[in-house]
């Protein structure tokens, strides 16, 4: 339990600790403050009492808890947290179902990733189907297709379902405004990579902490970094005797196919297998994956 819950604040053993300690010394203040008040008006216990002290309690916790958290340099931890729930009590009170999560998928080429994660979204949408898709908690929905390569497959696919492109010149992306107001103008949330071969400037990196995720076609830290991508990973994996091969999604960071992995799944090579067969079996990997892995992280984001 206590590992789950430093993933979920990202936090250390340390600030778990305090973290908790607060909760606990914050609840025993908020009790003891609550019967204090009731003591003052003279009512006897009963309903009425019980009543007034869940009210009360219920008011006193959030300043009980902040209070707490100062001498233990959790405030900032406890401001966000609350800030949290209040937001998540207001929205619940306006609509019934979460906000959607827009998603921007950056793709160079063909798109047959890109596609199956816009059809995801729209399963995951899509609450009149009885599937175990459609009874997630979070909407998501691909808002935004980004392309560097005019005449790519990807923007056919876009153009079949709807979804706005933006078109990409490397000078900008690399060394301008990185396109940010774009992605703010579309109010994208989260970034997906899906075969986009150039690396990603660090503003956007930083703009979007932990929020750019991508798919690889073998299993890193093997046969991945600059110029690593598509036939050429494979060729390698075949050159090298691999026994298996398979994909790997990740965070995104400043270099090449390094950050943070999130999931990576195998299959077998063959020595009948060249890059073309080993291909094949890598998309039926992703195509399988990389949907599901999405929802994952969009799920666990939207509950933290």
């Amino acid at each position: 339990m206590f590992e789950k819950l430093k993933a979920r604040w990202n936090v250390n053993t340390t600030r778990l600790v305090l973290i908790i300690a607060t909760f606990a010394l914050g609840g025993s203040l908020c009790g003891y403050t609550g019967r204090k008040i009731l003591l003052l008006t003279g009512l006897e216990k009963g309903v009425i009492w019980v009543l007034l002290y869940i009210i009360l309690i219920t008011l006193l916790w959030p300043l009980c808890v902040l209070l707490i958290s100062i001498p233990l340099g959790q405030f900032a931890f406890f401001k966000k947290y609350i800030y949290r729930i209040g937001k998540k009590m207001t929205s619940h009170k306006k609509n019934n179902h979460p906000p959607t999560i827009k998603l921007a998928v950056f793709a160079s080429g063909a798109g047959s990733n890109a596609e199956k994660i816009i059809a995801a979204s729209k399963s995951y949408l899509n609450k009149n189907n009885d599937t175990d898709i459609a009874k997630q908690t979070t909407n998501w929905e691909v808002a935004l297709i980004v392309c560097n390569k005019p005449g790519a497959g990807v923007l056919k696919i876009a153009s079949n379902h709807g979804i706005p492109v933006l078109m990409i010149e490397k000078k900008r992306f690399d060394n301008g405004d990185n396109y940010l107001l774009e992605l703010k103008k579309f109010k994208i949330d989260f970034i997906v990579l899906a075969g986009f071969l150039w690396k990603i400037p660090p503003a956007l990196i930083n703009e979007y902490p932990k929020k750019i995720i991508n798919i690889h076609p073998a299993l890193l830290p093997k046969y991945g970094g600059a110029g690593m991508y598509g036939s050429k990973v494979h060729e390698k994996v075949i050159a090298a005797n691999e026994k298996e091969s398979g994909i790997t999604i990740h965070y995104v960071d400043e270099l090449y196919d390094h950050g943070e992995i999130i999931f990576q799944a195998k299959c077998t090579v063959t020595d009948s297998d060249n890059a073309e067969t080993l291909a094949k079996k890598i998309h039926v990997l992703e195509h399988a994956h990389y949907p599901v892995v999405i929802n994952s992280l969009l799920q666990k984001q939207n509950d933290s």
